[in-house]
């Protein structure tokens, strides 16, 4: 039987109703995205048609998920709520603390040692709270999420940008910060600006050497890591009835990789086969009853231009495998170009290691078409140029591949397999050498490959690819091998030619496990203890942050001006600062300094304006905090990018930055900064960024009449006096403001407001 059965069926009694008044109300057909929406309101029954990208909606998730690195602060958050028990299905899953470096087993004893006060504290607060914990060593939390419970039709919010995996199985699964989290585990309403709609159709079918992961490589190249921003991206068509369950899975986890709120596929028999498979049948039986209303009307995917904002197609038969990168994931280069862009951008050819599994790639199917190209390798007497890694994506995954072979198979090619975690992906990876700095390539499926992500190195070049691309590439040892023409060199100096992959989309035998690394909770967690010792490195227990006094911010210092890509992973690098994600203030000391400096380039370095010194970011800004002077950080475009964590709004709330003023923001960010009581504003006049100069002083002169769709006036004096008075918008509502007025969201919610 599925975890929570009742709430599932819950939501498919009532998914009816409203969904016909929504289309009643809307007076035209709907799509899939549109009916969860509607289904989803916090008000219940819909009474009211809401205009895309422009209404904020208070909506009911149907659950929340959560990973350690971010859980630990949500947790520490929703401890000072004051409820007994989340108001929703709540699970945590121990995935992002676990550096790969030798091995699954000894990489998990050292976690297991070095991280115990971190498990210890999440796997009792979860106790307490009726919290599902998934122990470290059970997997990746987007693989458990789609094995264990995602379902279609439901919503579902996760302190992860890679939630959106959950649309393999036609939820609407969202990446929201640890503070949107402890709103809806506290029985509140979850706010969401009303997403517009981009449609993919999918026409053809998928052959040869290409996979679904080259459709999301395709999109991202089409709509930039910035095209979807605001919007839900719904894939349909007969190409994506053609697909595998953990296909769309893979289409949807990398759509966080182009700013999109979520992504989505229609009911079909894939996920029927993949529910069934996983131990879900009754799921599918209540999901049979209403199948109607988990896709879109007929109309819709008829004429979809009538009803999305956006509209692209794709031909599946056509569509060639790409190679993304280096630097972003929406650089795509087909196959067959790759020869061509490596030798005019100067790219390494030489493939040092490939990656496989990460939350995107580690399914069955993805393992089995992997393994398909390392067969034929031994079999056509090649031995591998580079090294070879692979994360199942959860110890079910492991397991079953462990049966039947697939992982002997992997081993015999000298791959290091990897615990069922995130590693790599995330820069949880002791790569040998890395320290050095040198140029290199290599080549993984994973979603980001943001310069340093992967092995801190910024001179390695990572190209994003499909699980069966990175065998083929990795075996050659060349980025420019193109597996479905060129033929290599066997260890006997004969030319042999790879064939195209194959593999099961579902293990033919069934899944299996012993020990899924599930914990439930305790049915009454009154008694259980949370015990965080004063004198922890790794664990601190917040404080509330101070409300604002009502009068304008004046005095505050220019922190960092910022330029270029600054995305959460400059704000609050990962990594090894993975192990403070628990301790606010130890934490803050990444505070910004991955960003670019604009007035000298540099990383890291800032101007002190009270020694007129250079020093590292987070030292300048405790030395403002210890004084009492604000100060604001100005950043480019799509400042934000990336991961969904809220350490990058909390590190800089905590020590003091007022306000974050930008071209443009990724959609999460901007979130977590106003949950915190920060202020997110954007330039009036983008050109008003090269007006601001290193010694500036910021004044604001209207913040006493912060109002919604008012903008806010700033006045940034300069060294030799002179002024330029900055106009900055912002999209804060009524209930945003106070927000902002209280100091934080949270502080509202612990007021019982």
């Amino acid at each position: 039987m599925a975890f929570d059965i009742d709430m599932i069926k819950k939501v498919y009694d009532t998914m009816p109703a409203r969904v016909d008044k929504a289309r009643e109300l809307v007076g035209r057909p709907l799509t899939l995205s549109e009916k969860i929406l509607y289904a989803h309101l916090w008000e219940g029954m819909p009474s009211q048609k809401f205009e895309r990208s422009k209404d904020y909606v208070d909506f009911a998730p149907d659950r929340v998920a959560m990973q350690d690195a971010t859980a630990q602060m949500a947790l520490l958050q929703f401890m000072q709520a004051g409820k007994s028990t989340t108001a929703v299905p709540s699970t945590v899953h121990c995935d992002h603390l676990i550096l790969a470096k030798v091995g699954a087993e000894k990489d998990l004893a050292v976690a297991n040692t070095q991280s115990k006060e971190v498990f210890d504290f999440l796997s009792s607060v979860s106790n307490k709270y009726g919290i599902g914990f998934w122990k470290p060593g059970s997997g990746i939390i987007h693989q458990i999420l789609l094995e264990n419970y995602a379902f279609p039709g439901g919503m579902m919010i996760g302190t992860d940008s890679h939630t959106v995996n959950a649309g393999g199985l036609g939820m609407l699964a969202i990446g929201v910060g640890g503070a949107d989290a402890v709103d809806v585990m506290a029985g509140m309403a979850w706010e969401l600006k009303f997403p517009k709609l981009i449609g993919v159709k999918l026409t053809g079918k998928l052959n040869g050497w290409t996979a679904p992961k080259d459709v999301i490589l395709k999109v991202a190249d089409i709509l930039t890591v910035k095209g979807g921003t605001g919007a839900i991206v719904e894939y349909f068509g007969e190409g994506a009835k053609s697909m595998s369950a953990t296909g769309k899975g893979t289409i949807c986890n990398m759509g966080a990789e182009i700013g999109a709120t979520t992504s989505t596929f229609g009911y079909d028999d894939s996920m029927r086969r993949y529910l069934n498979a996983t131990g879900r049948a009754d799921v599918v039986d209540a999901a049979d009853k209403v199948a109607d209303y988990l896709t879109a009307d007929p109309e819709v995917y008829a004429n979809p231009e009538q009803y999305f904002d956006q509209l692209i197609e794709i031909n599946l038969s056509e569509l060639e495998p790409h190679i993304n990168g280096p630097f972003t994931p929406d650089r795509g280069t087909p196959v067959s170009k790759m020869k061509e862009e490596a030798a005019k951008n100067d790219w390494p050819i030489k493939v040092e290691w490939g990656l496989i599994g990460s939350c995107t790639n580690s399914s069955y199917e993805d393992m089995s078409r992997a393994v398909s190209i390392v067969n034929q390798a031994v079999e056509l007497g090649i031995t591998p140029k580079a090294e070879f890694g692979i994360n199942p994506g959860s110890e079910q995954i492991r397991y079953t591949i462990e049966r039947d072979g697939i992982i002997a198979a992997f081993e015999k090619m000298g791959t290091k397999v990897f615990t069922n975690a995130c590693g790599p992906c995330i820069g949880q990876w002791d790569r040998e050498g890395a320290d050095k700095g040198e140029k290199n390539t290599i080549v993984h499926s994973f979603n980001r490959n943001f310069s340093k992500r992967a092995d801190g190195n910024p001179n390695t070049h990572a190209f994003v690819t499909s699980p069966e691309m990175v065998a083929a590439l990795a075996i050659s040892g060349r980025l420019d091998f193109n597996p479905i023409t060129d033929k290599l060199l066997n260890d006997n100096g004969e030319e042999v030619m790879f064939k195209p992959p194959f593999g099961d989309e579902l293990p033919t035998k069934g899944f299996d496990v012993e020990d899924p690394g599930f914990q439930a909770p305790a049915a009454n967690g009154s008694s259980v203890q949370v015990i965080v010792s004063p004198d922890s490195s790794r664990l601190q227990l917040l404080e509330p942050f101070q409300p604002w006094d009502g009068q304008n911010i004046t005095g505050a210092k220019l922190l960092i001006k910022a330029f270029g890509k600054c995305t959460t992973d400059h704000i609050s690098m990962a990594g090894p600062w993975l192990r403070f994600r628990g301790h606010l203030d130890n934490i803050s000391n990444n505070m910004l300094i991955g960003a670019e400096n604009a007035f000298n380039n540099k990383t890291n370095s800032v101007k002190n304006q009270l020694t007129g010194e250079y020093q590292e970011v987070p030292a300048v800004q405790r030395q403002y905090k210890a004084a009492g002077i604000p100060s604001i950080v100005v950043g480019d475009h799509n400042y934000g990018e990336g991961s969904s964590r809220e350490h990058a709004a909390m590190e800089p709330r905590h020590l003091g930055v007022k306000a974050v003023l930008v071209k443009s923001f990724a959609r999460i960010h901007e979130t977590n900064l106003k949950k915190q009581g920060m202020l997110g504003l954007t330039f009036a006049n983008e050109s008003d960024y090269d007006k601001i100069q290193e010694d500036d002083t910021i004044n604001f002169l209207d913040l006493t009449e912060f109002a919604p769709g008012r903008q806010l006036t700033l006045e940034f004096v300069h060294k030799d006096g002179s002024k330029d008075i900055i106009m900055a918008n912002h999209t804060y509502n009524d209930s945003q403001i106070e927000w902002f007025k209280a100091g934080s969201a949270l502080n509202l919610i612990a007021a019982g407001k």
